[in-house]
C-alpha cells in the first residue's frame, strides 16, 4: 500500500489548541470532519480537555450539572475501591460499567490554505449543551450539500451515545438541530446527495445483549426522521476488524460506487481504516470491502499516545486520483495520508 504519510508528522497537536478555560489542559485534538470552504480547507476538531490535576489523591472529572446547562467538576479519591482508573479514556464502576470520562470534548474548527498548515480557531465551534451532551460532543462528520454543512457528531452522557446534529454554512455560526439517533449509536454520517429522491445515512448501533457493533444504512425524506434501517456489514474475527467496525470518512462518488472508508479494531483494540465500494443506487448493497488496512498504526505518533495504536479518520477529500484522508492518531493527534486510489481498489 503506497501510503504517503507528511513528512512533519502531525499536521494538528495539542500544542496548537488553546484551552477553552485556564484550569484546563489539553490532551487530545484529533477525529476531526473534513470540509472545504472555498480555497480553505476546514477541519473540525475533537478537542478533549481536563482539569489540571491540582488536588493530592484526587481525579477532578468534568462534565455538564443535571440540567445540562453548567459546567461543573467531579472530584473523586484517587483511591476510591468503587471505581477503576485504569484506562486514561474512561473511569468504570466496580461492576465494569462506564461512570465517568476522564475528558470532556467539544468541537473546534482548523483553518488551512493548503491543507497541511492549520491554524486553529481559539474558542470552541460547539460545546456541549443540554442533559444528552453533559459528558461532550465528539467525532463529527461533515456532509456538504449545496452551500450547507451538516454535521452528525456523537453525543455523550451517562444515558448511553447518541447521534447529534448540527448544519452551519460559514463555519462561524451553527445551528443545532438535536438528536436524530437515540443511544447507543455513533459513527454516523450522511452521503452527499439524494439517492433515488431520499437521503442516506451511514450509522453503527451497539447492541448490548444480541448483536455486535457493526454497520447499518438509513433513509430519510429530510435529514431529521431516519427510518427504512437495513443491515450494511458485520464484524470478520480473526481479521483486522474483527473486534468492532464503523463508519469513517463521509461516502465518496467514484468511477465504480460509494467508497466507504470505515474504521475497524481487532480484539486487541488495534485501530485501523479500511474501505468498502457500495452501490450507486442501492448503498446497502455492498460490492467489494478491504481484505487488508488500507492504513494501519506504524508511525510513532500513530503507536504511541493517549489511547495507541489507533488511526481513526472522519473525513477525506478526492483529490484526483488520490484519497487524502486526515485521521487522528493515537487519540491524540491529527494526521495527514495520500493513498491512491488504485491502490484502494486493490486491497478489495
Amino acid at each position: 500500500m503506497a501510503v504517503i504519510r507528511m513528512a512533519d508528522g502531525p499536521i494538528v497537536t495539542v500544542g496548537h489548541v488553546k484551552p477553552s478555560r485556564p484550569d484546563f489542559q489539553v490532551v487530545g485534538a484529533f477525529n476531526a470532519g473534513v470540509a472545504q470552504l472555498g480555497d480553505e480547507v476546514i477541519l473540525l476538531l475533537r478537542v478533549a480537555e481536563m482539569p489540571l490535576q491540582s488536588e493530592s489523591g484526587a481525579v477532578l472529572v468534568p462534565m455538564l450539572d443535571e440540567n445540562g446547562a453548567q459546567l461543573e467538576l467531579v472530584r473523586l479519591a484517587a483511591d476510591d475501591p468503587n471505581y477503576d482508573f485504569a484506562d486514561s479514556r474512561v473511569i468504570k464502576g466496580y461492576d465494569g460499567s462506564y461512570a465517568y470520562l476522564t475528558s470532556m470534548s467539544h468541537l473546534r474548527a482548523a483553518r488551512s490554505r493548503d491543507g497541511v498548515r492549520f491554524v486553529v480557531d481559539e474558542t470552541p465551534a460547539l460545546f456541549p449543551s443540554g442533559e444528552d451532551e453533559a459528558w461532550g460532543i465528539e467525532d463529527p462528520r461533515i456532509t456538504q450539500m449545496g452551500d450547507k454543512y451538516y454535521i452528525t457528531y456523537s453525543a455523550v452522557s451517562s444515558r448511553g451515545v447518541g447521534v447529534g446534529l448540527a448544519a452551519t454554512r460559514d463555519f462561524v455560526s451553527y445551528e443545532r438541530l438535536g438528536m436524530i439517533l437515540p443511544p447507543e449509536n455513533k459513527d454516523a454520517m450522511f452521503f452527499p446527495e439524494r439517492i433515488n429522491g431520499k437521503y442516506y445515512m451511514l450509522h453503527r448501533p451497539v447492541p448490548k445483549s444480541i448483536g455486535a457493533p457493526e454497520m447499518w444504512v438509513a433513509e430519510s425524506p429530510d435529514l431529521l426522521h431516519w427510518g427504512g434501517h437495513r443491515y450494511l456489514m458485520g464484524l470478520r474475527p480473526g481479521h483486522w476488524d474483527g473486534g468492532r467496525i464503523g463508519g469513517g470518512a463521509v461516502p465518496i462518488r467514484t468511477e465504480r460506487g460509494w467508497l466507504a472508508l470505515y474504521h475497524g479494531a481487532d480484539s486487541d483494540s488495534r485501530y485501523c481504516m479500511g474501505a468498502a465500494l457500495l452501490d450507486f443506487d442501492d448503498p446497502a448493497r455492498v460490492l467489494a470491502r478491504s481484505r487488508v488496512p488500507i492504513l494501519a498504526p506504524e508511525a510513532d505518533y500513530e503507536v504511541n499516545g493517549f489511547f495507541g495504536k489507533v488511526v481513526f479518520s472522519c473525513g477525506a477529500i478526492l483529490a484526483g486520483d488520490t484519497i487524502r484522508m486526515y485521521y487522528g492518531a493515537a487519540d491524540e493527534v491529527m494526521a495527514r495520508a495520500d493513498i491512491p486510489l488504485a491502490d484502494i481498489w486493490d486491497s478489495f
